[in-house]
């Protein structure tokens, strides 16, 4: 799927064109088309008189305003969308009839939406918080929505656990706070109360919750779905989306910056990306299983508390996913766009996960409210591209004047129509559920296979490089420190010793509690596949460089220099101290305006004036704690002694020059962070 391509409309861009109005020349009316002479003063007796019941444009103005808002999501209400395009690499009709899946010839329309899961629509992008990663695939057998998360696991196992575990994370009752945190008493209750959420938690403690960019971030479907074939066959299967630029997170030090910085940041992130043309893309993963392996797996296929790791069942690349255009309106597409994981094609069907039959119903319920009725899949960003024709009628906000006598079925007098498969004779291309016997008593209790919630925990830490480790002791440490009850903090430190003494320990010692005496020992198996040092890139495309530069910056050195990275993909923005232009070159941004946590790396290209600049010296050396790669030109030579950074470990001096300079600088960039240096005394 090449850029060129991309952004050459599709069919449902084609589709939506007929609901987008142009205002440019309009004349102003009316909701019901009549011609209004004056939109700014209401109708009066006299110029002091009291405002009219009688002015029918300030009653329907005012009473527009009033009904703007249409309720929030519970959760996932914090959400950036866009339109993309997916094409399947090769046929898979080995395994599925779903049409986009075995046609490489289709370009399949699709909307995306990432989103946070517990704060408000007012809330910041860089919370610590799990991201929906949820698509809706256009395709010509109806819509298909894989509504997916940037973690592989669910916090619970039961549907009927959500809400308890939503209520948990939510500002607390009492006092409306705090705003998408976790960092309170009533989720890590919930978490000593309910095992099974350990897991999930491991991965919240993770950078994982903190992504540098939804452009760097993975989705995963979390249930187990089936594919299945023109011949009835079900393979059991798990999706999965990996970022073509590398999967790679923020620092909590940053997050808190970045909030205060810019509360959009990864929103505007997506946006931007998109405008210049450096369209965001995915790899569709799949891992495919035999039915007949469904009990090959020390763990049940059916827990979402759980992952196959790739060693096991590797993740097979089926198709790409650019995204390369972006809404035109944020609410009538990005926040009215309605997703539900039973939106499902011919050749994908559901497995008996417990929470997923959940979920089916509940995505269903929540539109119902939040979009006004049983009509919201005739919303311009919901429709699909395949005809819909039902005996579904009237309710809230019914778009279309059918034309039939009847609105039932079976009928006579419209000829029968519309008519099902079985009626018609013809059941190609219809839906057909997956048969399969299930017999059991009727109870309320789990499968002892969902009995164990520490083996994949302790598998988690064990894949984790000594960076990541650190990371997540110290997300343990902030969170817990923000606990009020002790006993709440001691049992979560007894369900660590479970997955691993080692981080038990350390998180015992920061919260001042005693060193836990022994634990369950270590099984020791690890998933390299699951860490974020395993995730680099050999390119520094669409990484955003800080150039510091001033009045006496030299131009001639900095021009090929800024061009080079430029030309490999990067963006490069001039700071200085003031607007306008420094030696000939546009400035991007006032630097008392802009902070390091914003790039990924800073070029020093002047230095003398910026040497006796407070906010200069702090702008390198808090980059330089944070991890990032500092190229400093000869002219940025003072700035870089100023900021008394160790010229080692991706700190490239203006010792190295032209070509090598850049190569040099970029692959320092490539790499993401350089978590050896030891910058646990250096102040910024």
């Amino acid at each position: 799927m090449h850029n060129e391509d991309a952004v050459e409309k599709d069919e449902k861009q084609r589709q939506l064109d007929q609901y987008r109005v142009d205002l440019e020349g309009t004349r102003l009316t009316t909701d019901q088309g009549v011609l209004i002479d004056d939109t700014d003063n209401s109708l009066r007796p006299g110029e002091r008189g009291p405002t009219l019941l009688e002015d029918f444009h300030f009653r329907e103005k005012i009473t527009r305003f009033d009904h703007e808002r249409i309720p929030e999501r519970v959760v996932h209400a914090r959400g950036s969308g866009a339109y993309g395009q997916f094409r399947v690499y090769e046929s898979l009709a080995e395994y599925t009839v779903a049409d986009f899946l075995c046609d490489p010839s289709l370009v399949t329309p699709v909307f995306v939406r990432f989103s946070t899961v517990a704060g408000s629509r007012g809330s910041a992008d860089t919370v610590r918080d799990v991201r929906g990663f949820a698509t809706k695939f256009y395709t010509r057998q109806g819509n298909y929505d894989l509504v997916a998360n940037n973690m592989p696991v669910f916090p619970i196992q039961d549907g009927i656990k959500f809400p308890d575990f939503v209520h948990s994370v939510k500002p607390e009752p009492h006092n409306e706070i705090p705003q998408a945190q976790s960092a309170h008493d009533t989720f890590w209750d919930f978490v000593q109360c309910q095992p099974e959420t350990l897991h999930f938690v491991m991965w919240l403690m993770s950078d994982r919750a903190i992504p540098r960019s939804f452009r760097m971030m993975q989705g995963f479907g979390v249930h187990s779905f089936r594919l299945v074939n023109a011949e009835g066959r079900a393979t059991f299967v798990k999706f999965h989306w990996k970022p073509l630029l590398g999967t790679h997170s923020l620092l909590w030090d940053e997050v808190l910056r970045i909030q205060g910085n810019d509360p959009d940041f990864n929103r505007r992130d997506l946006w931007e990306a998109i405008e210049r043309g450096a369209f965001p893309e995915w790899e569709l993963g799949l891992q495919l299983v035999p039915e007949s392996d469904e009990h090959a797996f020390d763990f049940d296929l059916l827990d979402p508390t759980k992952i196959i790791p790739e060693e096991i069942v590797p993740v097979r690349p089926v198709g790409r996913m650019a995204l390369n255009r972006n809404p035109e309106n944020f609410f009538a597409e990005t926040e009215q766009v309605a997703f539900c994981t039973a939106n499902v094609v011919p050749g994908i069907d559901f497995s008996n996960d417990p929470l997923l039959q959940a979920r089916n119903f509940s995505y269903l319920d929540t539109q119902l409210i939040r979009l006004g009725g049983p009509n919201f899949p005739q919303i311009p960003v919901n429709r699909p591209v395949a005809p819909v024709y039902n005996d579904q009628r009237d309710g809230y906000n019914q778009r279309m004047i059918h034309q039939s006598r009847t609105s039932y079925s079976i009928n006579s007098i419209s000829g029968g129509c519309p008519m099902s498969g079985i009626l018609s004779g013809d059941m190609s291309g219809v839906f057909q559920h997956y048969q399969e016997r299930v017999d059991g008593r009727t109870i309320r209790k789990r499968s002892p296979s969902f009995e164990d919630h520490y083996s994949q925990a302790t598998l988690f830490w064990n894949s984790m490089s000594f960076w990541e480790k650190r990371h997540i002791v110290s997300a343990f440490l902030f969170e817990l420190g923000h606990v009020e009850r002790r006993y709440v903090k001691e049992k979560v430190v007894d369900h660590l010793v479970q997955i691993d003494l080692e981080l038990a320990t350390q998180v015992a010692i920061g919260l001042g509690m005693p060193v836990p005496a022994a634990g369950p020992p270590n099984h020791g198996r690890s998933s390299p596949a699951l860490s974020q040092a395993n995730s680099a890139r050999d390119s520094i495309a669409t990484r955003k460089i800080a150039v510091l530069v001033t009045d006496a910056t030299d131009a001639g050195a900095l021009t090929p220099v800024k061009e080079a990275l430029e030309g490999q993909g990067a963006i490069c923005e001039l700071l200085a101290p003031h607007e306008g232009t420094v030696a000939s070159l546009p400035v991007d941004r006032q630097l008392t305006a802009a902070n390091s946590v914003l790039y990924d790396a800073v070029l020093l290209a002047d230095g003398g004036v910026l040497a006796e600049n407070g906010h200069a010296v702090h702008f390198v050396r808090e980059a330089y704690k944070h991890g990032k790669a500092i190229g400093a030109l000869a002219g940025g030579a003072a700035l870089l002694e100023a900021s008394r950074v160790p010229g080692t470990q991706g700190v490239v001096g203006p010792d190295a020059s032209g070509d090598t300079f850049v190569q040099t600088f970029a692959d320092a960039i490539r790499v993401h962070r350089h978590f050896d240096r030891d910058v646990a005394a250096f102040s910024a």
